[in-house]
């Protein structure tokens, strides 16, 4: 028993410290510091990417992924002759997204999100 309060403290300890979220991101203190390469490292690979015609990269990531069981019910049939029917039902795809825009020098020049 006298090493209850110990093991409890240190418990206690480990599950807020387990349990701390971390603080959003505050992307405008970002601008001119944060690369692409950082980006890549931190985001992994954009779900969409384009270079404009000015030289600069917009990158956009899905924040979170479709959440969500979907069922798809329908008929199909076997032949020459057949078609197949259905319809999904289910929620839709999440359309959040974070857009981070890099200059020629591949720093950060603006940002944007949708949630």
């Amino acid at each position: 028993m006298k090493y209850s309060l110990p093991v409890m403290l240190a418990l206690a300890v480990a599950l807020l410290t387990g349990c701390a979220t971390t603080p959003p991101v505050d992307w405008n203190t970002r601008i001119g510091n944060y690369t692409y390469a950082q980006a890549m490292t931190e985001l992994g690979p954009p779900d969409r990417q384009a270079r404009l015609s000015d030289g600069k990269i917009v990158c956009k990531w899905f924040i979170q992924p479709p959440a969500g069981s979907r069922f798809n019910s329908g008929m199909s049939a076997y032949g020459n002759n057949d078609f197949g029917a259905g319809q999904t039902i289910g929620p839709g795809y999440n359309n959040q997204m974070l857009q981070l825009t890099f200059g020629t020098d591949s720093t950060l020049t603006a940002w944007s999100k949708n949630y």
